[in-house]
């Protein structure tokens, strides 16, 4: 038994917190709000974010973020990206020792350009003992309930890559390890800009064909980015990268997808952001990854159509006009 103290009880920390403790480790689960930690050890569920899944045994939910810091040396970072560094820091006052880090969280911080990675070396220093990053086709709900998913693990030890494979896998939840953090980082946070735009594409009633076609060029320019900044093409052709792309642009469950068939239908952003209850990363990661192809030279036409969608007011069905009569070149270009 391993002991994990994962920060963030949204959907995706609470699932990974349930196939912590199914795989046989000790959990103790934060969230931010007291109400949240007060209802789930009322009720056994988090009703906000996950109310159909039952906390296993050996997870206990505190609102006590030195709790949590005393707890384990391994940290399991599950929080919107814009809110990682703040709660980061505010853990590392709490810290006893070195820590290995686990972030679930995809998304690139605006104003650094950063990728989480970056920022717990930033914020940690000599207390970060190691990093990994953990991600993958994961929907919340599936993987809480038990069923078949596989994901990546990513560290620049192997070993430690390895150790978090064998302590989080079980007969429902499939880790692989890898030594690519950029690109399974990269991954990970790009493919929400396309699911977006593939949300985009369903509310404006379109089919199939442009579907695939969005995806597949899609996964071009996010494999482009990721190459140029020093992730692997083998990376973005696997789970992390094709893998979690298709099931965010096809899944009802894409919190990103979702917000994208919003715009689609006509929805103006505010609106669909005042009454969500979730973070969709894939909006603020469109500012963060349109910055970086400029900085890089990298042509990423469905991310700077999107970024022109979600910050400057453009029509979605321009944006797919446009990109539909862009100058002609060859697939590999």
């Amino acid at each position: 038994m391993t002991k994990i103290a994962i920060i963030g009880a949204g959907a995706f920390g609470t699932a990974m917190a349930v196939t912590a403790a199914r795989a046989g480790n000790e959990v103790v689960l934060w969230a931010h709000d007291p109400d949240v930690v007060r209802a789930m050890r009322e009720t056994g569920v988090n009703a906000d974010y996950l109310k159909s899944v039952p906390l296993a045994e050996g997870i206990h939910p505190t609102n006590d973020l030195a709790e949590a810091a005393r707890f384990s040396d391994t940290i399991f970072m599950v929080t919107p990206s814009h809110h990682y560094r703040e709660v980061l820091t505010n853990l590392r006052a709490q810290l006893d020792g070195p820590v290995r880090i686990i972030s679930g969280t995809k998304g690139i911080e605006n104003e650094t350009l950063e990728r989480m990675s970056q920022i717990s070396a930033d914020v940690l220093g000599d207390r970060l003992s190691a990093f990994a990053v953990l991600s993958g086709p994961t929907f919340a709900l599936e993987a809480a309930r038990a069923d078949p998913t596989a994901a990546v693990i990513a560290s620049k030890n192997v070993q430690v890559a390895q150790d978090v494979q064998q302590v989080l896998s079980s007969p429902a939840f499939r880790l692989y390890h890898s030594d690519d953090v950029v690109g399974v980082e990269l991954a990970g946070s790009l493919k929400n800009v396309i699911a977006i735009a593939a949300g985009v594409l369903e509310g404006l009633g379109l089919g199939s064909n442009t579907n695939a076609a969005l995806v597949t060029r899609g996964l071009h320019e996010i494999t482009r980015l990721g190459l140029a900044l020093g992730g692997r093409l083998e990376t973005f052709a696997g789970l992390a990268g094709m893998g979690d792309l298709v099931l965010t642009c096809t899944g009802a469950l894409s919190r990103n997808r979702t917000v994208g068939v919003q715009l689609g239908q006509g929805k103006k952003l505010d609106d669909i952001l005042r009454d969500a209850k979730f973070v969709a990363e894939g909006i603020k990661t469109s500012k963060s990854a349109k910055q970086l192809s400029e900085q890089h030279g990298i042509d990423m036409p469905i991310t700077t159509e999107m970024y022109r969608v979600l910050y400057e007011n453009e029509s979605p069905r321009d944006a797919v006009k446009r990109l539909m009569t862009r100058s002609l070149k060859a697939e590999a270009a």
